[in-house]
């Protein structure tokens, strides 16, 4: 039987790659919405401290690389096709790359684990708008589900996890603490979506799979980018921390669950802004790694793309959830109403 799709789409949030990508990266990011010029130059001063270079294009260029390796072993040999949202290559010019290859049915990976507006509903919007700039010839696209519960995305970040406890020595381990992180949304947001209760099942699932009890753990939030009298989901990272420390914690480890590669927002929130709260509390943190390429990920990646090209297949998941569907509900993850609002700094959940 033929495949029911002829491409792989990846859909990323893009980054810039030099100084002078930084302005217009964030000027793409924030486009229609009411954020001071002043707020944004503050968040271009934080690409400037890495020589404005955001790591997230070349992590996608690096899973690609070893996703095609993956799925030419496993004889799935579709082309692989790259979008971003916000910088090069950007979305309505890879849809017009396809569209001249003669695309006709694509199978989108969105880089993203979670269910929320900015992490599936938007992307998907992003995908329409490219399709409606392409026009008649331009490809049915389709989204792969949120795979917050597959086996292979908990078991490359326990493994991930584990790493990092092999740190600390036998009586640090005693008194660690994980601190899960993932991006912050407005409660408005988050309460219209699954977003927090897929986070809180891989923290679970992670956690239990490495031995860590549930008095050791927490999900937290980082890279709050709202106005200071919007409630957006907490505890800060920072904050968090503090509260750690308060309670007679010294052995942290900040696992960025929320994400799926090292991009500025781990680099900086996390590396930077959390590792010196670490310091100043005199408390030992290690920071795990994202998932990145791992080589269990990235094979839960080939089987989420073959599930859908052979629609028999059962849809692996783990935990207390089933696995989420193929097609999003037509009233899943709603838009927020408009606000205006400080900018994320980079990257996709």
């Amino acid at each position: 039987m033929d495949d029911p799709f002829d491409a792989i789409l990846i859909v990323g949030f893009g980054g810039p790659e030099k100084r002078e990508d930084i302005v217009p990266f964030l000027e793409n990011v924030l486009r229609g919405r009411n954020v001071p010029r002043e707020r944004m130059l503050e968040v271009a001063a934080h690409y400037e401290r890495f020589d404005g270079i955001s790591p997230i294009n070349q992590q996608v260029r690096d899973l690609i690389d070893v996703l095609r390796t993956e799925l030419d072993t496993n004889d799935v040999h579709l082309p692989i096709y790259w979008g971003n949202r916000n910088w090069h290559p950007m979305l309505p010019d890879t849809m017009q790359q396809m569209a001249d290859a003669g695309v006709k049915r694509a199978l989108a990976l969105v880089l993203s684990a979670y269910s929320s507006y900015s992490s599936c509903r938007q992307y998907r919007e992003d995908i329409e708008r490219a399709q409606s700039r392409v026009g008649e010839s331009a490809p049915t696209v389709e989204k792969i589900r949120a795979f917050y519960n597959h086996p292979g995305f908990v078991g490359a970040a326990a493994e991930n996890l584990d790493a990092a406890l092999e740190h600390f020595t036998p009586d640090e381990l005693t008194d660690v603490h994980v601190a899960y992180t993932a991006h912050s949304l407005p409660t408005a947001m988050a309460d219209a979506c699954d977003y927090v209760s897929q986070l809180s099942e891989t923290c679970r699932l992670v956690s239990e799979e490495v031995g860590i009890d549930a008095d050791r753990w927490r999900l937290v939030y980082q890279s709050r980018s709202g106005r200071p009298s919007d409630p957006w989901l907490e505890p800060d990272i920072c904050d968090h921390l503090s509260q750690l420390s308060q309670r007679g914690i010294r052995n942290v480890v900040v696992m960025p669950v929320g994400f799926l590669s090292d991009h500025i927002e781990v680099l900086y929130d996390l590396d930077d802004e959390a590792r010196r709260t670490c310091v100043e509390l005199g408390m030992k943190m290690v920071r795990a790694s994202t998932v990145g390429t791992h080589p269990r990920f990235v094979s839960a990646l080939r089987e989420l793309i073959s599930e859908r090209l052979r629609p028999s297949t059962q849809r692996i998941a783990v935990g207390h959830f089933e696995a989420a569907p193929d097609e999003c509900p037509l009233d899943c993850c709603p838009a927020p109403p408009r606000a205006p609002h400080r900018p994320r700094v980079a990257g996709s959940s």
